[in-house]
């Protein structure tokens, strides 16, 4: 290997039951350098990570490590770790119920000459380690008492402490907002200042330009290129990731979408609240009007979309649907009066990991059917194929385990169990987070043919750019709390105004 490669994979080949996830695959990281892995969902990225950390045994191709003779065949999360490969993943695996310093000690506890442990000897440790990663926390304290920011600082000390030459942070900021972000980047950089070779996943174009010195790129298994970041602006990125010369999201705008001002009104809220989450608001939504919530993380955006579905019983206030005062005490409720909602956690809310494609994507039909009265197996067949093919779901086949498929196939067919159910109303709470380019594309461009079919839609997004792109409307939320309405002169500028200065209303 080159004097300054850390790790380098030549090769890789990995086949699952029908679809061939890499071929041929190289990447290759160097020694203090922040390198990011990119491609669109199913190009391979989550695959090679698993074949580098031991968790997928791949069947062709080697690995080499700087400092070890010969290729390594990782066969546990254990064995990389033991290479110096640690890994952090978007959700923290650590014990938020114990100190910051047990979890960075957690399974390698310093003992005394009594062979008990020795808090004293790790809790000094732990502020060391914490102290000079800059990270301001008090090692004593739980974990839960900490930001997700932190804890995923927390678990990069602890890959950090167990001499690893090669972090791998995947999706680490999709949970994040922006000052978050620019904190665990300044973490990152130091990190890499002292040498580690970082490897980087992520959706957010942005934030690969702000922190990357590399990129390579992935394409339905397969290795496209490696790139300095100076030499591949954001459109050949795009155009590397998605095969094609063009950006589909510039494309997507909303000339085609007809005055809705006019059109009856699907939801009618008034004053409606949930203790302790969100503060009494008002808001209307026209049929075939898709509008947006927006605000930063934490400001009330999935709790105000949470009451009017019921998932969240509301504490006050009245939900007028089609004109008509509903009560709405749980979701089949809403359901039952032509809702839908995305939530925001497809792994925690949406999918059911152990079932089918068919399965989780028949489940809101036939829940809104009630158990007496069973689809056949035939019927649900053809239901699906119908939407697999719509939405254009990457799958074996529609008997796939939905945990098998990528996170964007996965919020597919979340997006298509609520289509199966023709809804009038549709909540998206993030649908495109944590999803490729393409796939945002194609989401974004239902959202505008849905509308455009009459149906309403409530849309919630930490990317402000892509509800410009589809929403007519925006309503603004700070601390819980509805602070205002945008409905014209919708730009980035104006929408980022209203988060920062709260009272602003011009609609």
């Amino acid at each position: 290997m080159e004097e300054n490669v850390v790790l380098m994979a030549r090769g890789i080949t990995m086949t699952f039951p029908g679809v061939k996830a890499l071929e041929n695959v190289d990447f290759t990281l160097r020694r203090g350098e922040i390198h990011a892995l990119m491609g669109e969902n199913g190009a391979g990225k989550s695959t090679l990570i698993k074949c580098l950390t031991g968790i997928n045994d791949f069947e062709a191709g080697e690995i080499r490590i700087a400092g070890i003779n010969g290729p390594v065949k990782n066969h546990s999360t254990k064995d990389a770790q033991s290479v110096g490969i640690s890994t952090v993943y978007q959700e923290v695996n650590l014990c938020p119920n114990l100190s910051v310093a047990e979890n960075l000690f957690i399974g390698r506890e310093p003992l005394t000459a009594l062979h008990t442990i020795d808090r004293r000897s790790y809790n000094v440790r732990s502020q060391k380690i914490m102290d000079d990663l800059g990270i301001a926390v008090d090692v004593t304290q739980n974990l839960e008492n900490y930001s997700l920011a932190i804890q995923q600082m927390v678990a990069i000390a602890r890959a950090v402490d167990m001499d690893c030459k090669v972090l791998i942070l995947d999706e680490p900021t999709s949970s994040l907002d922006d000052e978050e972000v620019e904190k665990l980047f300044v973490l990152m950089r130091r990190l890499r200042d002292q040498g580690v070779g970082i490897i980087f996943v992520t959706h957010f174009l942005e934030q690969v330009y702000a922190v990357c010195d590399r990129i390579t790129v992935l394409r339905d298994g397969h290795f496209v290129g490696e790139y300095l970041i100076e030499d591949l602006p954001r459109v050949k990125l795009v155009a590397a990731m998605m095969g094609k010369n063009l950006d589909d999201l510039e494309e997507i705008g909303k000339e085609n979408v007809h005055d809705i001002s006019k059109n009856p009104l699907e939801i009618s809220a008034r004053g409606l609240s949930h203790t302790g989450t969100v503060k009494p608001f008002d808001l209307d939504i026209r049929k075939g009007e898709v509008i947006g919530v927006t605000g930063l993380l934490g400001s009330g955006r999935s709790e105000l979309a949470r009451a009017i579905y019921g998932a969240d019983k509301a504490s006050t206030g009245t939900l007028k649907v089609d004109g008509k005062e509903v009560k709405i005490s749980q979701p089949i409720d809403a359901m039952n009066l032509g809702m839908g909602m995305l939530p925001d956690d497809r792994k925690a809310e949406g999918i059911i990991g152990d079932l089918s494609v068919r399965e989780n994507m028949i489940l809101a039909l036939q829940a809104r059917k009630g158990m007496f009265k069973p689809l056949s197996r035939a019927k649900q067949e053809e239901i699906v194929d119908q939407y697999i093919d719509l939405l254009q779901i990457k799958t074996a086949d529609r008997e796939t385990l939905v945990k098998q498929l990528s996170g964007g196939n996965q919020q597919k067919v979340i997006l298509g169990r609520w289509l199966i159910t023709q809804p009038d109303f549709l909540i998206l709470d993030e649908p495109t987070r944590g999803i490729d380019v393409g796939t945002k594309a194609e989401i974004q461009k239902l959202i505008l043919k849905l509308a455009d079919e009459g149906k309403s839609i409530l849309f919630i997004s930490s990317e402000i750019s892509e509800m410009l792109r589809t929403c007519s409307r925006m309503a603004v939320m700070r601390d819980g709390e509805k602070v205002g309405e945008l409905d014209h002169d919708l730009t980035q500028e104006n929408v980022m105004k209203a988060i920062a200065g709260g009272e602003q209303k011009n609609g």
